[in-house]
């Protein structure tokens, strides 16, 4: 299926869809039933009721669209066709300890290309949402990526790819390496809000050393349609469909951060 197949899709309608998990996510007796699925890597009830509600609705609106999700077996999927791709809760940990930074987030994907993304947090009730050649938004008001031109002017994002403690002293290298050069760091623990809030001009940049699609398929066409940019540390686009490093950014500042990333800055 091409994007001329494609019925018509309603931004407006999905984000009433999504906002709809707001009780879901709140249920403190799901949230309470965790199950290990590997190191550091935790479900809950909370995320199964999420994505069954979720594909429930878009099968009922949309179903000649696929759907790929974290917790389902996806190996049946034609990855050329258009699919959705939603992480029910992105930042599990934080929701088992009421952190508070967890979305959902929710990217429709034809050709291997994101044509409409939404992440929403149902703590702060923002919706961030776009459509490809339409904008990005934050509860409806347009969004744009900040106009820092440097490192030094920047607040940067980074996470911890914490299922893959192989990564952990190239991550925090470089969190340092990046640290003494911006004006300061975060990490929050929700790829898919960080990337969100590189697109609403709040931080400069977010990188991760691995990421799956649903924690950035969304999330990456916020970035692109604010006017910023999302490559992976090569410089190269992503294929949302796969696992991939993930460097997203004001635009200005995108060479600057991927030097480090990369390995090619001079100390």
């Amino acid at each position: 299926m091409n994007q001329k197949e494609l019925p018509e899709i309603s931004l407006d309608g999905l984000a009433d869809i999504v906002r709809g998990t707001k009780k879901i996510i709140m249920d403190a007796e799901a949230r309470a039933h965790i199950h290990r699925k590997g190191p550091a890597d935790f479900v809950t009830e909370v995320d199964f009721h999420v994505q069954e509600y979720l594909s429930g609705q878009l099968a009922r609106l949309y179903p000649e669209i696929q759907f790929m999700g974290e917790e389902k077996d996806n190996r049946e999927l034609d990855l050329d066709g258009a699919l959705w791709i939603l992480d029910p809760v992105d930042g599990t940990t934080n929701l088992i300890h009421q952190y508070r930074q967890s979305s959902v987030s929710l990217g429709l994907a034809v050709g291997r290309q994101v044509v409409a993304g939404i992440v929403y947090n149902p703590y702060s009730e923002e919706l961030f949402s776009a459509k490809k050649g339409e904008g990005a938004f934050c509860n409806g008001q347009a969004m744009h990526v900040s106009a820092a031109e440097s490192l030094a002017e920047s607040l940067v994002e980074f996470g911890t790819s914490p299922y893959y403690h192989e990564y952990a002293d190239w991550t925090f290298d470089k969190a340092r390496e990046i640290f003494l050069r911006c004006q300061d760091i975060r990490r929050t623990g929700s790829a898919a809000l960080d990337i969100a809030y590189v697109a609403a001009g709040r931080s400069e940049a977010f990188y991760e050393k691995r990421l799956s699609p649903w924690d950035y398929a969304a999330g990456l066409l916020l970035v692109q349609e604010a006017g910023g940019r999302v490559t992976d540390f090569k410089g190269n686009p992503l294929d949302p469909t796969g696992p991939s490093e993930l460097l997203a950014t004001n635009g200005r500042v995108h060479e600057e951060i991927r030097g480090i990333l990369s390995g090619k800055t001079e100390n």
